[in-house]
């Protein structure tokens, strides 16, 4: 099974509380589309109002294993991908392992006893959605779990590696480990620009993280709040994604690729020191159910499929 285990994602396991919600709801609770927020205060009697209101959907989520488990429906070869974060031992916790074990990832969760399972409000309006993520164990990962054996084979036997840019505020430390194992290895490193609060607020760790990334995700507002916070003065997403492609490597074994998603403008993929732009085929609207992490999985997959196919290409011609 030569994709067993192939896609290694680790993250923030949060049990999504979706529902389409309406304006009055966003504005009660001061949620803007298209963002990405932790919950504060204001936000604490959101959850149960959205269930006693709305036709309320629970999903085994977090953006990170989103993600993983839209590819791993793609790849359609059980265990193909892998999974790795925190949860509570508790019924959401239980939950959340069925649900993403149904759906044939291999989940090695941390299990946390004295913290409840982390859940995160999707809020969907007209197909566009907001999050408010309530971490709780999401926030309480260990680097000391990855470091066991079982989990350690998982970053071993893994060819690629997608972490988004949310688990920064967790467990840096874990990132780190799997970027550095991924650049001595030659394996593909992918991160996610996440939300404009991680470019703003985690500086730091996300640079220090920068030099392992083979492939730098994100969308139009978090790339344009990247340039602000180091001091590039343009809003131009094309020469934003030009320069994220060319900060220095740590590893020169592949080029970084920077790919920048526009909502229904077109895809921005930036590599050896040029710009594409790739067209998006519109939905009609009534037909987009919402935006919450099918892109990147997408993404995910053609890079795995693609660089298997060269891989592939080089056995024969060897």
């Amino acid at each position: 099974m030569a994709l067993e285990g192939v896609l290694l994602g680790m993250g923030n396991p949060l049990l999504d509380i979706s529902a389409v919600v309406d304006e009055d709801f966003l504005k009660k609770f001061d949620i803007q589309l298209n963002n990405a927020i932790l919950a504060e205060d204001k936000h604490k009697s959101m959850y149960d109002e959205m269930a006693a209101k709305y036709n309320v959907e629970y999903i085994a989520g977090g953006a990170t294993q989103n993600s993983i488990r839209v590819a791993q429906w793609m790849l359609q070869v059980p265990g193909a991908t892998s999974y790795i974060g925190c949860i509570g031992k508790d019924k959401f916790g239980e939950e959340m392992t069925k649900n993403s074990k149904q759906a044939g990832v291999n989940v090695h969760y941390y299990e946390d006893e004295n913290t409840p399972t982390g859940t995160c409000a999707v809020c969907v309006v007209g197909g566009e959605r907001s999050l408010i993520a309530n971490l709780s164990a999401a926030n309480c990962y260990k680097v000391d779990h990855l470091k066991q054996p079982e989990n350690w084979a998982l970053v071993e036997k893994a060819k690629y590696f997608y972490i988004a840019g949310f688990f920064l505020t967790v467990s840096p430390e874990s990132i780190q480990l799997v970027a550095e194992h991924a650049a001595a290895n030659n394996k593909v490193f992918m991160m996610n620009l996440s939300a404009p609060f991680i470019c703003e607020f985690f500086k730091d760790p996300q640079e220090k993280a920068l030099p392992y990334m083979d492939y730098v995700f994100g969308n139009e507002t978090e790339a344009r709040t990247f340039s602000k916070v180091h001091g590039w003065e343009t809003e131009n997403v094309e020469e934003i994604a030009l320069k994220i492609s060319q900060l220095p490597k740590a590893s020169e074994a592949r080029k970084r690729i920077t790919v920048i998603t526009q909502g229904a403008d077109p895809v921005c993929v930036a590599q050896d020191g040029k710009v594409t732009l790739y067209p998006v085929i519109l939905l009609p609207k009534e037909k987009l159910v919402d935006t919450n992490g099918a892109g990147i999985a997408l993404l995910l997959f053609v890079v795995v499929l693609m660089s298997r196919k060269k891989s592939h290409s080089r056995s024969i011609c060897n």
